[in-house]
């Protein structure tokens, strides 16, 4: 039965990832339809994240209430509103009323099945968690490539509104699984500390800017990926330039599948840092001036792959770092700084690549990969010195 569960709550990230790289894979071609500039794919993605943020920040609130479970359930049903919405979108603005239950599904997922997952199970089943995030969000690239070769961008949403019905019912199904863990999971979260108390702890605000810098990055990247191409090698068909949005997925998947394989040997810390190496050695690769494409497509999977340990080994060590008692709101927090990030710095990257040119891509990631490691490694400080202080 536990085996079973596991099994829903990796099917439960392929979910989540689902919808992920559709905007930035589709967004070429919706350009040209809604008749707008390249930089407007920016505010509707600042809408989807910002309505990811309402939900993350009460999250702890949610999750002290109701039970995984139902979290689940009912969040995928956002999405697939959202996903089925954006399908029959007839204009721009049609964009930002369906991102609406987009995006609060999306956070709703995210906080609760992390803290879940952190709270009981080790780093490696984490790790191999946000991998199967990785199988959604490259799947939903191919399947807007082969809706723009055969149909239009909308079925590419449409399409995968229906597959996450499926995944939907599967989890309906999957209820009884879960009953295991109610009785512990009442008492556990009865002494939960709130937003405010947790935003006190030592380290925690450290982490926050981290994560907004993680995700300003990968944002980023899931976006404006499949425009850089577009716009720096030129001769690419649509469907061509649709599937380098799978590029940045495919790395972080292979990169969480990887570190599922060791974290438990290596630990959280020692995972991250090698993953920003990777990531840096990743930036470099598109930064190189090449004719072709194939450069610059392997540089983005290495950027992936660098980033795949970092999300889930960060939010695997709340409870270790923090304690149980403030970590669903920490994750509830880090999940918030996140998509702060992820709202706005796509957009910030939109208006700046529309003046200097998306050429500048390698640059814009490079200072908030320094920014990243920079916060975590003060953060680790900042633990030991509350450690020892306590010790004393």
């Amino acid at each position: 039965m536990g085996s079973l569960l596991i099994a829903v709550i990796y099917l439960i990230f392929i979910s989540l990832g689902l919808p992920d790289s559709l905007l930035g894979s589709g967004w070429p071609k919706m350009q040209v339809v809604f008749d707008v500039p390249s930089s407007y794919a920016g505010y509707v993605s600042m809408t989807i994240c910002f309505m990811t943020i309402v939900s993350a920040l009460i999250s702890p609130k949610v999750i002290k209430r109701f039970h995984t479970k139902w979290i689940v359930i009912f969040s995928i049903m956002l999405t697939v509103l959202g996903l089925l919405g954006f399908s029959i979108s007839g204009s721009y603005a049609m964009l930002f009323i369906f991102a609406i239950p987009f995006g609060l599904g999306a956070g709703a997922i995210d906080a609760s099945v992390n803290h879940y997952v952190a709270n009981n199970y080790s780093g490696a089943v984490m790790n191999f968690l946000h991998c199967f995030y990785g199988v959604g969000a490259v799947i939903s690239p191919s399947i807007m490539a082969l809706a723009l070769r055969y149909a239009r961008w909308n079925e590419g949403y449409r399409w995968t509104a229906y597959l996450q019905t499926a995944i939907l019912l599967v989890c309906i199904l999957s209820l009884p699984l879960w009953k295991k863990n109610e009785e512990d999971r009442s008492e556990e979260l009865a002494d939960s500390a709130g937003t405010r108390e947790t935003l006190k702890v030592p380290g925690v605000m450290l982490t926050l800017i981290a994560f907004f810098a993680y995700c300003a990055g990968e944002a980023t990247c899931f976006l404006w990926t499949p425009s850089f191409f577009a716009g720096t090698r030129a001769g690419l068909s649509d469907e061509l330039i649709a599937s380098f949005g799978s590029l940045i997925f495919g790395g972080l998947m292979l990169g969480r599948l990887i570190s599922g394989f060791v974290s438990n040997r290596l630990g959280d810390r020692l995972l991250i840092r090698i993953g920003i190496v990777v990531e840096l050695i990743g930036i470099v690769l598109i930064a190189i001036p090449s004719p072709g494409y194939m450069l610059a497509a392997v540089g983005f999977v290495v950027i992936g792959t660098g980033m795949g340990p970092v999300y889930p080994a960060i939010q695997h060590m709340a409870p270790t770092n923090f304690g149980k008692r403030h970590s669903a709101a920490v994750i509830g927090l880090q999940m918030a700084s996140a998509y702060v990030g992820s709202t706005f710095m796509p957009m910030v990257f939109g208006q700046l690549q529309q003046r200097v040119g998306i050429g500048i891509m390698p640059i814009y990631l490079l200072i908030f990969a320094i920014l990243n490691i920079g916060m975590l490694e003060f953060t680790y400080k900042t633990i030991s010195n509350r450690t020892a202080k306590k010790s004393l």
